[in-house]
């Protein structure tokens, strides 16, 4: 079992925050955090691979299974956020980025570099609730995906590129995954190697790349450019809430709109997906008015 320590620097690392703070809305089969450390697998170039991450003091020891092991050791300072920038060169004028920032003093942005999941995950949240599409995301996992190696039994990642694209739409259904989301997952999936091409490219490039691809809008983007690509500016336009959670933080409002929250937001560019991070994680909730998002189940229609 192959393993690599990683000396940290002076700088406070709070492993389970920046951990679960990368995650999306807990519905990866494929990461894990608990006593034991932080759990991540997925596919490399060599195959499935398994990587644990623990603390010890002033370092990182990391422990990895599979055939891509050495791969994803490669990966782990990516994967915690050893090389981001933390609250360096954050603006604290607001009180709330101050309370946050003091209460979160070692969080750091993590990525994982997986363009193909990551863009799986979010696809299949789009215009659904959470519940909704962690359910979907699991599914789909434990339906065509495969068990990741290593002790635990709960790690799955997701099926091949090659094997999702060719299921047909109708086999998604029994999943509570409707047509116009299947023919989304079956199309990000023929164009994997496509999108995994951001990688290798800046963050504004990256962002127009994924673009590119039908389905794939700023919602989409936004959220893939932060979870896979570490991205500390990327906002997710469009989405349902957010916009009243960012305003009613920074400016005690307790409804707003996109141009709104990109104006609040304005004053942190290079940083503002990192101040969407950590008011969704520690900040207020705004009044909730109206009817809560209904929770669709095509499963028998």
């Amino acid at each position: 079992m192959p393993h690599r320590d990683y000396p940290l620097d002076a700088r406070p690392l709070d492993l389970e925050r920046t951990w679960r703070l990368s995650a999306l809305w807990g519905a990866e089969t494929w990461r894990r955090f608990d006593e034991t450390g932080a759990w991540y697998a997925r596919r490399t170039p060599e195959g499935v691979a398994t990587v644990r991450i623990t603390h010890h003091g002033d370092h990182l020891r990391a422990e990895a299974w599979g055939d891509g092991g050495a791969l994803l050791l490669d990966d782990v300072p990516d994967l915690v956020g050893l090389n981001d920038t933390g609250f360096e060169g954050v603006p604290m004028e607001h009180a709330i980025v101050r309370e946050l920032a003091k209460r979160m003093p070692g969080y750091r942005i993590g990525h994982t570099k997986d363009l193909y999941a990551q863009t799986i995950a979010v696809a299949v949240a789009q215009k659904v609730t959470g519940k909704n599409s962690k359910d979907a995301l699991r599914a789909i996992a434990y339906k065509w995906g495969e068990r990741a190696p290593g002790p635990r039994d709960d790690l799955i990642v997701l099926p091949e590129p090659r094997v999702l694209a060719r299921q047909p739409y109708y086999d998604f259904h029994p999943l509570n995954v409707e047509r116009h989301r299947a023919d989304l997952l079956k199309r990000i999936a023929s164009h994997a190697r496509a999108l995994q091409r951001a990688e290798k490219m800046s963050h504004a490039d990256a962002y127009a790349h994924l673009l590119k691809f039908r389905g794939i809008g700023p919602w989409t983007a936004g959220v893939v450019m932060g979870a896979a690509l570490g991205d500390p500016d990327a906002v997710p336009v469009g989405d349902y809430h957010l916009p009243n959670v960012i305003a009613f933080n920074l400016a005690g409002e307790p409804r707003a709109d996109d141009d709104r929250m990109l104006e609040l937001l304005e004053p942190y560019r290079g940083h503002r997906g990192r101040i969407v991070r950590m008011i969704k994680s520690g900040g207020n909730a705004p009044p909730k008015w109206g009817p809560r998002s209904s929770v669709r189940d095509i499963r028998n229609s």
